[in-house]
């Protein structure tokens, strides 16, 4: 079983809210303003900035000041760590399916020649 750190947790909770999910995926594409990222959400800009804060306390999201203009920018490290956690469950699920496929199968040749020696 692989180790779900205090890190891996907090990037886990800070996606799993739809408005962080879609300004991590909108930060993918480049660095925004605090501004421009909370335009396509009906939050106040504390809302917003909330959801900002999460997001930055799981390391997914770095803020820096460009005269008054805050731009944030995504850092993938976060990212990379749960991926690599997901991948170790999909060979674990992918593995486990694969013998139970091959199982049914056999079962199922096993059946066909019983039948056929009757």
């Amino acid at each position: 079983m692989q180790d779900l750190t205090p890190e891996l947790t907090r990037t886990f909770a800070a996606l799993s809210d739809p408005v962080r999910m879609a300004t991590v995926a909108r930060l993918a594409e480049g660095p925004l303003s605090v501004g421009e990222l909370s335009k396509p959400f009906s939050l106040s800009p504390a809302g917003f900035s909330k959801h900002l804060s999460v997001l930055q306390s799981a390391g997914l999201v770095t803020k820096q000041l460009d005269g008054r203009r805050h731009i944030c920018s995504l850092q993938a490290e976060p990212l990379h760590a749960a991926f690599d956690w997901l991948a170790f469950y999909q060979k674990f699920w992918s593995d486990n399916l694969d013998g139970l496929e091959r199982f049914l199968e056999e079962s199922r040749d096993h059946d066909i020649k019983k039948k056929k020696r009757k």
